[in-house]
């Protein structure tokens, strides 16, 4: 891409701008001055701006520009050169827009915000520098307070690192506390349930063992009531029993007068 155009003069006097490539002039009548329209670069060291708290500061900010090619010839007419236009519009623009942009942050938030104050200043530039240049960008590469001020803002800083991790340290302590409540509370639900299961186990061997002895009781009572009806209604059942059990042998002793087994003496 070609970066330079070049202002073909005739006795001091514009007659065109010519286009990069090969051209010709008249010797001694013409002459060609050239305006570089690349992308250019320019720091500007030590300006300074208070912040919103009214913190001084000094600065070194670097502006990149180009000129726009369809006005080199402008370039020429108005300010002959790139330097004379550099002071005209860019350098009397920077420190004012810089001193109202800084202006509008705390000194802290000049800091932490670097690049939104970039970008703030770099717009402010953009509408304030009017005519045949361009702003591509503009950056802040430093910002310098005093050194007392640097001071309190890192220790203020520390101060804030501390109480973060505080707060951070008690977070992960409670989170800590809150685990240890609910182990506790599984824990004793556990043994809880525990506990219930086995009550209800023994409760209900306990009615097992229970309804076992009542129905065995049952089934004797039902076994004594069934065998009284039997012995009154059938009286002699008792001789029977009595006699299907003998064996035939008479006692070794009888007392005198006493009855044969089961031979009535009526």
């Amino acid at each position: 891409m070609k970066v330079k155009r070049g202002i073909l003069l005739r006795y001091g006097k514009i007659v065109k701008v010519a286009e990069p490539g090969l051209g010709f002039k008249i010797p001694f009548m013409e002459s060609v001055e050239k305006i570089s329209t690349r992308n250019q670069a320019v720091v500007y060291q030590g300006l300074q701006a208070y912040s919103r708290d009214q913190q001084p500061a000094q600065m070194t900010v670097s502006v990149s520009f180009h000129i726009k090619p369809s006005e080199a010839g402008a370039v020429y007419t108005t300010y002959n050169t790139i330097e004379a236009l550099k002071d005209r519009l860019i350098v009397r623009q920077l420190p004012t827009q810089l001193e109202n942009v800084f202006g509008q942050y705390t000194a802290i938030s000049a800091v932490q915000d670097r690049t939104k104050l970039v970008q703030d200043l770099q717009n402010a530039m953009r509408k304030a520098v009017v005519g045949p240049v361009v702003i591509d960008g503009v950056q802040i590469e430093n910002i310098d307070f005093s050194d007392a001020y640097e001071k309190s803002i890192e220790d203020r800083m520390k101060a804030e690192v501390a109480i973060a991790t505080r707060k951070q340290n008690l977070e992960t302590e409670k989170i800590q506390a809150q685990i240890a409540v609910t182990q506790a509370q599984a824990e004793a639900d556990s043994k809880l349930a525990a506990a219930k299961a086995e009550a209800e186990t023994i409760r209900v061997r306990g009615a097992a063992e229970a309804e076992t002895i009542r129905l065995k009781s049952a089934a004797e009572a039902e076994a004594i009531r069934l065998r009284g009806e039997a012995l009154r209604e059938n009286p002699g059942l008792v001789a029977l029993t009595t006699a299907e059990r003998w064996d035939g042998k008479l006692p070794d002793t009888m007392i005198p007068g006493s009855t044969v087994p089961f031979i009535s003496t009526k």
